[in-house]
């Protein structure tokens, strides 16, 4: 008999592993939840979705209740397929959208089944041949103008969803060709059954662990302040470098971030549209002027296009040597310094939701260093070539970045006006 030697190696928890391998759990499922868990850690919207689609499932439970239970089923027959129905379409992701959505269906329904009723009622009093004359022209007529209506900006940013449901609950009551009061106990039951769902939408969404739109706008906009803070310290280092220093190492990647920047105007509108609809919660009370973060994010793609320009500068032939570069890096770095400083005040503003007295504080500090650079511009336009060129530019690069700071940072100002930011006492500026 051949004899085998079995090597034991211990781990540091003094166990064996070849004790470890003569016990496999074949049903252990730590393996697949060790897995959901990274997944989930690794993204915290990763967990929201999860949240999100437990919320839906748990929805689609309580409404299906109305078709399986006979007393519900009694009582609401096959219009409970449309409870089912409104959760499947109104049911969202934010609470915003939830709420935008559920109360954007009932109004539509609202309206278009009490003028389907009475376009029915009209058109069966009139009866024979003049009643289906009524029916195409209130469907012409209802149809044509709320179509018109979606088209306007103002109404297809809100009701864009609750002007489709009313086309179609006015046409579906207005043409169904059934008698008074059939479409008086139809419009009712149906519109009992959405109202149930919608109520179980709603309950969900708001009570069972909320995800705000606002707070995912909000916190949106403080990340890219952070952005454009790393970008303008990326591109200072890599402005300023000696041919040296970018051999040793490559250059701060920050054009990325920018562009990120620049792509956040779909998402801002959207998010703004949501929040406008969410109640008070948390940190945000009645009426928060959701408006201003639209402005602020357009100063914010300002900044971030004025940023991406100095990055191609960077690859232009009439860009300045790195001789004459040197010359003006201690002004500009401090200039460059003052932005980075000055962006990431206003977020902490912004994030603790306190008052900066910008207007005293941060604008007069930058309208002087717009001064120092008019300056530096003037006592490098006399350079010959292409360095007064490339050194010019990029000191009215600078010059632009800093009028523009000071729009942004009396926008944020207004911000906690509007917003009703508690005092700080007061803002440190670097000298």
């Amino acid at each position: 008999m051949d004899s085998s030697t079995v090597i034991i190696i211990e781990d540091g928890d003094g166990v064996s592993k070849s004790q470890k391998k003569k016990k496999p759990d074949v049903c252990s499922c730590q393996p697949f939840v060790s897995i959901l868990r990274g997944k989930l850690s690794k993204n915290g919207h990763g967990m929201r979705k999860v949240i999100h689609s437990i919320k839906v499932g748990i929805a689609l439970v309580l409404v299906s209740l109305l078709y399986l239970l006979d007393p519900f089923y009694d009582r609401v027959g096959e219009n409970a397929m449309w409870a089912i129905l409104t959760v499947v379409v109104t049911f969202e992701f934010f609470t915003g959208a939830t709420l935008s959505k559920g109360l954007n269906r009932g109004i539509g329904t609202v309206l278009g089944g009490g003028l389907g009723c009475l376009g029915a009622a009209f058109a069966q009093a009139v009866g024979g041949v003049g009643k289906g004359i009524v029916v195409g022209i209130a469907v012409f007529v209802f149809g044509a103008g709320a179509t018109y209506t979606r088209q306007m900006p103002k109404i297809k940013k809100k009701y864009d969803y609750g002007a489709m449901v009313f086309i179609l609950t006015f046409n579906m009551i207005v043409v169904s060709g059934l008698h008074a009061d059939q479409v008086l106990e139809l419009a009712r039951t149906r519109l009992s059954t959405i109202v149930m769902g919608f109520a179980v939408c709603i309950f969900i969404s708001l009570l069972v662990f909320p995800i705000w739109a606002s707070d995912e706008l909000h916190d949106s906009l403080l990340s890219r302040f952070e952005l454009l803070a790393l970008s303008l310290e990326g591109f200072s280092k890599e402005y300023f470098e000696t041919a040296n220093q970018k051999e040793q190492k490559a250059s701060a990647n920050f054009s990325s971030n920018c562009k990120s920047i620049l792509h956040s105007k779909t998402r801002d509108e959207t998010l703004v549209n949501f929040a406008r609809w969410e109640p008070w919660h948390g940190k945000f009370g009645f009426s928060y002027p959701w408006g201003k973060y639209l402005k602020i994010g357009e100063d914010l793609r300002d900044l971030a296009t004025i940023i991406i320009s100095l990055k191609c500068c960077l690859r232009s032939s009439t860009q300045s040597s790195e001789t004459f570069r040197q010359s003006i890096k201690e002004p500009c770095q401090a200039v460059v310094a003052l932005l980075i400083w000055t962006i990431r005040e206003l977020r902490e503003s912004i994030q603790k939701m306190r008052k900066c007295r910008s207007e005293e504080t941060i604008v007069p500090k930058l309208k002087s260093v717009r001064i120092e650079l008019s300056a530096v511009a003037n006592s490098s336009a006399n350079l010959e070539n292409a360095d007064g060129l490339g050194l010019v530019s990029f000191i009215y690069s600078l010059m632009e970045m800093v009028e523009k700071m000071e729009e942004l940072a009396k926008e944020v100002e207004e911000l906690g006006e509007l917003g009703g930011f508690h005092k700080n006492s007061s803002c440190v500026i670097p000298s």
